[in-house]
């Protein structure tokens, strides 16, 4: 499967509460900044398909807003609740630019958050 870098914003205008969300190429991303760095996942709970984006991210790990499931950012991996882990994407800051890889294929039904 191909990807492609996709520039999102300067490093320097990362919003201050840390978190990003945005669409690319049909992928719904949530970019976190963590104490780890920057970690990209994509935007919707393994359980619930809810967008992630809306809940807390606290000691690097995003929280679902529907259930409480929590996921590390960095990894993806689920520790609060037995769910599949997240996809996550490669992120970069190149030239002062945050940048995100995604895959160039449109994401299927089961990496579609219900956005209501």
């Amino acid at each position: 499967m191909s990807e492609t870098w996709h520039t999102l914003i300067p490093e320097g205008e990362f919003p201050a509460e840390g978190k990003l969300s945005t669409k690319i190429g049909g992928w719904h991303v949530l970019v976190a900044k963590t104490d780890d760095g920057l970690h990209a996942v994509n935007d919707r709970c393994t359980h619930q398909a809810a967008l992630l984006s809306t809940g807390r991210i606290r000691r690097g790990a995003v929280m679902c807003p529907l259930h409480g499931a929590r996921f590390e950012m960095g990894s993806g991996r689920c520790i609060g609740g037995a769910y599949k882990d997240l996809r996550t994407f490669e992120v970069r800051v190149e030239d002062g630019q945050v940048q995100v890889l995604v895959p160039d294929e449109q994401p299927g039904m089961d990496e579609l958050p219900v956005v209501m």
